[in-house]
């Protein structure tokens, strides 16, 4: 994977405000670990390794298990949700696929089902800025940090 475009060096001061953006929207927002999944879940549609390489890191350092991450993409068949957290996942994908779902009414109704209308503001926008930074992070092909890979076992 070859990086198109170094997008801090090219434009330092919209990355910055839209860092600073991010961050005050993220202060008040929806719950951190619900947050994560839904970041997490966007990235996986969106194909952003850069964006899925550090959320699941945060998602992890926060105590999310190991295996609700990696059913996360197929979340609707596992168990391992709550009905909170299928109802942000569900508007998720509607949004990040809006131009194929056309945030049907069914969708929408479970969001209210399980979210206020402060926090269904406050999703949409978590949304909308993840799948803005997945667009920079894909659309340049943004690199992840390679960390070194784990020692093989040795057999006793």
């Amino acid at each position: 994977m070859k990086p198109r475009l170094n997008t801090w060096t090219a434009a330092p001061q919209q990355m910055q405000a839209f860092v600073d953006f991010s961050n005050a929207m993220a202060k008040d927002g929806v719950e951190p670990s619900l947050a994560e999944l839904v970041k997490i879940r966007a990235s996986q549609i969106n194909h952003c390794a850069f964006c899925l390489h550090m959320h699941t890191r945060e998602a992890l350092a926060q105590g999310e298990s190991e295996v609700r991450l990696t059913m996360l993409a197929a979340w609707e068949e596992s168990p391992l949700y709550t009905d909170r957290e299928r109802a942000a996942l569900a508007w998720t994908e509607a949004l990040t696929l809006l131009p194929e779902t056309n945030a049907p009414d069914h969708v929408y109704a479970e969001l209210q089902a399980h979210f206020t209308p402060e926090e269904q503001v406050k999703l949409t926008m978590l949304i909308g800025i993840i799948n803005a930074w997945n667009r920079f992070g894909a659309g340049f092909r943004g690199v992840h940090p390679v960390h070194a890979a784990p020692a093989e076992k040795v057999a006793a």
